[in-house]
């Protein structure tokens, strides 16, 4: 990779907010990723569509790999030529709201049933 731009933290840096902030993220690469498994190509397309939206909103995008069962996102600041606060405002809110179980909450919301035909994101235990 060229020579980092000013904004651009340090690996070091990087792999402690991960640490913190992002346990379920890695830095690979150069960028940061993570794989979101889903139960199937219905519930892939969802968790695309869910990244694209939040993308759009942030004026930030990140690159996506998507197969029938899973979906990887990866965050880099292209001008920054590196990873960025940026990267990890987006990455924290795409773990919230992909990540979101309103049935693990308590509240008015049930979430997905349990039954495996309705399922949708294999979520980490």
């Amino acid at each position: 990779m060229s020579e980092r731009r000013e904004g651009a933290l340090d690996d070091a840096t990087i792999e402690a907010r991960l640490k913190a902030e992002l346990p379920a993220w890695r830095y690979e690469d150069g960028w940061i990723r993570r794989t979101y498994k889903t139960a199937g190509w219905k519930s892939t397309l969802m968790v695309i569509n869910t990244v694209g939206h939040l993308a759009e909103a942030a004026w930030h995008h990140p690159d996506l790999t998507a197969s029938y069962a899973w979906v990887e996102v990866r965050l880099m600041n292209h001008a920054a030529k590196g990873i960025t606060d940026k990267d990890f405002a987006l990455a924290a809110k795409i773990e919230e709201v992909v990540g979101w179980q309103p049935g693990a909450e308590g509240g008015p919301l049930e979430g997905t049933p349990t039954d495996p035909r309705f399922a949708y994101v294999k979520y980490d235990k």
